[in-house]
């Protein structure tokens, strides 16, 4: 599987539309997750982001009960994704519109690697509380996280078909 962009959301906090199309696309594209950019700090450390990321994935949760939303670090995907653009020849000017694309490609590329590698990339949203997802049925159990850990934007949609990524916005 290999991550590819969709399209960038515009965040609608008054009326959720970003969250009832990131549920719609999900379920059009037959997701078995959804992966969203946990933005903590430098030193790990969570802040306001983090807290408004858990609620945004606490509100996709609700709206998709039937698909795992899960929170992957996403320190440093912003400055992968700038640098993947200049490698590729583009100029600053032109990378910027899809720089938020770019970074949740590289986001949940890395996901899907440490799932390749055997190991469950960050932690599952559950209710109100994050926890981590056992890697495969019957290897460990689900440990509490703490809570306040998500993305302020979109996130990534993970299908059983070809990968679909949301962007943030």
């Amino acid at each position: 599987m290999i991550a590819s962009p969709v399209r960038t959301l515009v965040r609608d906090a008054e009326h959720d539309a970003d969250v009832a199309e990131i549920a719609a696309e999900a379920r059009a594209r037959a997701a078995i997750e959804v992966v969203l950019g946990l933005p903590l700090s430098m030193d790990g450390t969570q802040g306001p982001a983090a807290s408004r990321a858990l609620d945004y994935a606490d509100r996709i949760r609700r709206s998709l009960p039937e698909v795992p939303v899960r929170l992957v670090d996403e320190r440093l995907t912003t400055v992968d994704a700038h640098r993947a653009l200049h490698e590729a020849g583009r100029k600053e000017k032109q990378y910027r519109a899809v720089v938020d694309q770019a970074a949740a490609v590289v986001l949940l590329q890395s996901a899907l690697d440490a799932e390749r590698a055997g190991h469950a990339p960050g932690r599952v949203v559950d209710g109100a509380k994050v926890r981590r997802k056992p890697r495969r049925r019957g290897q460990g159990e689900a440990q509490q996280a703490p809570a306040g850990q998500v993305p302020a934007g979109p996130g990534q949609v993970r299908s059983s078909g070809p990968d679909a990524t949301e962007g943030r916005g």
